[in-house]
């Protein structure tokens, strides 16, 4: 059996493209030395992670969508890291400016 890798960018960073495997939870696998992202609780309420995310992955869950709503609303592409599952390749982005 053929694991599926796909690749996470950090644009406008200097962190180098990382490859993980499908499914894979980001925040288990993301650190402070291979990329720019922060975790608090690693459970979806704190919005330590709060980016913005380019390409193909599940929407969000209810509870997940209202914490977007409370810290990022309106924004189509603001996700919490943490929550985030591979099913693509993607970038991520800080989400500055978002309260």
């Amino acid at each position: 059996m053929n694991n599926i890798f796909y690749k996470i960018q950090f644009p406008d960073t200097n962190h180098s493209t990382l490859s993980l495997e499908e499914n894979q939870n980001l925040s288990e696998y993301l650190t402070v030395e291979n990329s720019p992202l922060l975790f608090g609780c690693r459970t979806g309420i704190c919005g330590t992670c709060l980016v913005e995310i380019e390409g193909d992955i599940p929407p969000p869950h209810e509870e997940e969508k209202e914490i977007l709503e409370l810290l990022a609303p309106g924004n189509q592409k603001a996700r919490l890291a943490c929550q985030v599952k591979l099913t693509a390749d993607i970038k991520i982005k800080s989400c500055e400016g978002e309260e």
